[in-house]
């Protein structure tokens, strides 16, 4: 599976970049949830995750992402993400987790993901991703 999922983290990171949310519907079942908060409720179906990315995506870009080495057991990945942007004229590093759970067709069934946001583009740490 780490050849698919690899493949699915290369189609997320191109709808973010090209801030394409149809792209990153695509890559989510039909009846998909995305987590972004704990305590909010996700954003259901791939119609909810597109409408969620459209309004997300809006305001960024100069967008650059990177993922970790994934870390899979069966249809479950566990992966670190890193992304530098403009988000209304201010330059944002966002550092994260995501947890997913695939479908067998390759699709994401459950993105539950963590992040945090600093001021500026920075670096990773050397250990990150690992």
């Amino acid at each position: 599976m780490t050849t698919s999922v690899e493949g699915w983290l290369d189609g997320y990171r191109e709808a973010w970049v090209r801030r394409d949310a149809a792209a990153a519907a695509e890559l989510f079942t039909d009846d998909a949830t995305y987590q972004e908060e704990p305590y909010a409720a996700p954003f259901a179906g791939s119609d909810g995750i597109a409408t969620y990315w459209s309004e997300v995506t809006a305001t960024q870009s100069d967008i650059e992402v990177r993922f970790g080495t994934p870390l899979v057991a069966g249809n479950r990945v566990a992966v670190e993400w890193w992304t530098t942007l403009v988000n209304d004229g201010a330059e944002v590093t966002l550092a994260g987790s995501f947890m997913l759970r695939f479908a067998d067709d390759g699709r994401c069934a459950e993105l539950r993901e963590y992040w945090h946001a600093g001021g500026g583009r920075r670096e990773p740490p050397d250990a990150w991703g690992r």
